[in-house]
């Protein structure tokens, strides 16, 4: 008799307490879309979908600043390119080429010739 009161308490508690967390969602989510919040959210996953690497991002990556020649950062992508060929993963060696992509068309839009 006390384990099925207890049952009932238990599943009737978990009820109350999955209804609240569902309705303290909804109202985050008005409060959200009320302070703009959602909208800036939306906009961040659509650039993290588009997977636009920014040239800051690149340069981390690669471990270049904005005055290192292009001889020197080619020799970076070289060597950290084998590297994660050789034992790393292909996520950071994609990382890595996307990076040296990245700063190429930087290269090319601000005039400087062919990056190759």
């Amino acid at each position: 008799m006390a384990a099925k009161i207890l049952a009932n308490l238990i599943v009737m508690g978990g009820g109350v307490l999955i209804r609240a967390v569902a309705q303290a969602y909804r109202q985050a989510l008005t409060n959200a879309s009320k302070n703009g919040v959602a909208q800036e959210t939306m906009q961040n996953t659509i650039r993290r979908a588009t997977n636009v690497m920014t040239e800051q991002e690149a340069r981390q990556i690669l471990g270049v600043t904005e005055e290192t020649p292009w001889e020197d950062i080619m020799k970076k992508y070289e060597k950290m390119f084998v590297n994660n060929a050789k034992n790393g993963s292909f996520y950071l060696q994609s990382k890595v080429h996307r990076a040296k992509e990245c700063l190429e068309v930087v290269k090319q839009g601000k005039g400087e010739g062919n990056p190759s």
